[in-house]
């Protein structure tokens, strides 16, 4: 075994040093090198972007010197863009964080959230530094450009662009402006200048913010003054409410807080006959609300419609699912109230409904209606809703049911029982009846079948060839159900039986009764009947014996594998009573009686079979079985021997004919 087992790998070897010897001139050859992998520059695929880019005028370095993977991964012949680092990253690691001035107390909302190419474009372009535009188109693509081109333009904007006075990148300044106020604006517009004093009425104030009275970028006003002026600023007549020019306190006011604005503005103007006086107007804070001197908003406000009066009523800013229209209109809170004074509380001139109904004049009209609920019929709709804006539909103060609730409070407990209306449960009171007023009782929304039938139309249907109870026939559902909750099963306003004794009397004689039927005792009559409609005659649920079997499981089993009784296969009903009986297992006769409905005692065959043996004297049922048997006479499936080869004499002495 060993030698062979040697020469085995002997052999093995051998051959191993033959083609490995062979290969080596392969190996060395000149054609083998000249099929070595050779790399691809990027170029060679994105023959596009070449084309595109190698023509700028500003091409980024790394991309003039083709080192594209200092930036992206390769990626072969998957169309993916893999960069090496997410967001500014890859940039911040060539360009350091304090020279593009992430370092500096305001830096520009692109550069902070990681986005520098919302602004230059990474490969290369025909603008300075790579922008993705050139001069103040490249801020356009985030700040609207109309509102930097009205009637009246700054000339250094229109000249110098935006970065004659803001930086780029970041500032230790506001709005990353290049210098601070006044220092800026001074750089341009000579404080000493004749021109500059004259405009400004003589008054020091190169060293007061200019932007407090112009518009840095463009207005429709002369000297780039904002939208809404002053007229004291319009007509130079600054003298009106402050010192004079070349007083030792030039811009101190003559009058102090609104006694000074009441100089010119009459206070019966102002309130209107109003009695109740917003806080602000009362305590003399005009400047709470408005500007002295000029605004960007209408009637000098300091802030442009809702988001003034937001400054103080912050709930009333949150988002809402249903907001008031008005809410959102060019009045916006205005709509409603008042800004001075009014005659009502919460500064409006109007109150409760009169208010309301000055846009919801057709749900005024519901006034009229035969059912008012009450709060609507007092005038009271912020007893329901929010009048400036909900999370709950029809802008309701609270989930409906809650609302409800606030007043109805004993129907929250009556309400939680075993089995609820599934309205009831999702809280949707307005499924069912209606908010302000209504034609029908209790604020329905329709009456009786009608409303019902919203959601339960298919079995509100009458049955054309049937039989429908009369209740339901009539429409009558709350006769025999509760609208909201019940501890009965199908929501019944009492227990089934009680429901169905109140028109039925299925229990005259039942105190006699020796035997009665277990769902007719337990008030269980859906078993068999449909409280509503049926095809069947007594609303049967289904025909003949189907019924019985669907408790009786043992007997249906029976009869399909046996030869099934004839009366048995039929009816039941033929046999057995359907409530109650005064026989045992329902009958509605005597076993004897029963049976001689079919069979004749009398007849030669029967006497014969039984013996002779009077019939009245016998129980059927001892020897045969009444639904079904395997035995063509009925007879039990365990048979005493005698008896089943019919020698009865051999027990019983039979008589001689």
């Amino acid at each position: 075994m060993n030698t062979l087992k040697n020469l085995r790998v002997g052999t093995m070897a051998l051959v191993m040093l033959l083609v490995c010897g062979g290969m080596l001139p392969w190996v060395a050859s000149d054609s083998y090198a000249a099929k070595k992998m050779a790399s691809k520059d990027c170029l060679d695929c994105h023959t596009k972007f070449e084309a595109k880019y190698f023509s700028m005028k500003n091409l980024h370095t790394i991309v003039k010197e083709k080192k594209c993977e200092g930036c992206h991964l390769r990626h072969g012949r998957v169309p993916k863009l893999l960069l090496k680092k997410d967001g500014n990253q890859i940039c911040l690691d060539c360009h350091a964080p304090a020279k593009v001035g992430l370092n500096r107390k305001f830096v520009h909302v692109p550069l902070k959230s990681g986005k520098c190419s919302g602004c230059h474009n990474p490969h290369g372009s025909q603008a300075p530094a790579m922008l993705m535009a050139e001069g103040n188109d490249v801020c356009y693509s985030c700040h609207k450009k109309q509102a930097f081109e009205k009637k009246f333009v700054h000339e250094v904007l229109r000249k110098g662009g935006c970065k004659t006075c803001h930086s780029a990148h970041s500032s230790d300044e506001r709005y990353l402006l290049t210098k601070a106020e006044p220092a800026l604006c001074l750089g341009c517009h000579d404080k000493s200048s004749s021109a500059f004093t004259k405009a400004h009425g003589g008054y020091p104030v190169e060293g007061k913010v200019c932007t407090g009275c112009h518009n840095p970028h463009t207005s429709n006003q002369p000297k780039l003054l904002k939208q809404s002026v002053h007229n004291p600023v319009a007509t130079q007549g600054c003298d009106g409410c402050h010192a004079a020019a070349n007083s030792a306190a030039p811009f101190s006011v003559t009058q102090k807080g609104s006694a000074l604005c009441l100089q010119c503005h009459e206070m019966p103007a102002l309130t209107a006959g109003g009695t109740v006086q917003h806080a602000p107007f009362k305590s003399g804070e005009c400047l709470s609300c408005h500007n002295p001197h000029t605004s960007e908003y209408a009637k000098l406000m300091s802030q442009d419609g809702n988001k003034l009066c937001y400054g103080c009523h912050k709930a009333k800013a949150e988002t809402m699912a249903y907001k008031h229209a008005p809410m959102g209109d060019a009045k916006g809170c205005l709509s409603c109230h008042r800004p001075h004074a009014a005659a009502f509380k919460g500064l409006v001139n109007k109150k409760g409904a009169d208010l309301c109904n000055e846009c919801h004049a057709n749900t005024k009209d519901a006034l009229k209606s035969k059912t008012v609920h009450e709060p609507f019929k007092g005038g009271d709709c912020q007893s329901c809703h929010n009048p400036h804006g909900s999370n709950f539909t029809a802008m309701a103060v609270d989930r409906v049911d809650k609302l409800c609730y606030s007043c109805h409070s004993d129907s929250e407990t009556n309400f939680k029982k075993t089995y609820t209306h599934k309205p009831v449960v999702g809280g949707e009171c307005l499924s069912c009846h209606k908010g302000h007023a209504s034609a029908e009782a209790k604020l329905l929304k329709a009456a009786g079948p009608k409303l019902c039938s919203t959601c339960h139309e298919k079995m509100m249907t009458a049955e054309t060839g049937g039989t429908n109870h009369d209740p339901f026939k009539g429409g009558e559902c709350m006769t025999c159900h509760d609208a909201h909750a019940s501890n009965a099963a199908g929501m019944l306003v009492k227990p089934q039986v009680q429901v169905c004794a109140g028109c039925h009397e299925p229990y005259k004689g039942l105190k006699e009764a020796v035997s009665t039927h277990k769902p007719f005792t337990e008030g269980n009559c859906s078993m068999c009947h449909n409280p509503h409609k049926a095809k069947l005659k007594n609303l049967l649920v289904t025909q003949g014996p189907g019924l019985c079997y669907t408790c009786h499981k043992d007997i249906e089993a029976k009869m399909t594998k046996e030869k099934p009784h004839n009366p048995a296969q039929q009816d039941c009903l033929n046999c057995h009573k359907p409530h109650y009986a005064g026989n045992a297992k329902l009958l509605a006769s005597k076993v004897g009686a029963t049976c001689d409905q079919c069979h004749d005692a009398s007849k030669a065959p029967f006497v014969k079979a039984h013996i002779g043996i009077e019939a009245s004297v016998m129980n059927c049922m001892d020897c045969h079985d009444p639904h079904a048997s395997k035995d063509p006479k009925f007879f039990k499936s365990s048979v005493h021997a005698p008896f089943a080869s019919r020698a009865c004499e051999e027990c019983h002495i039979v008589p001689k004919p």
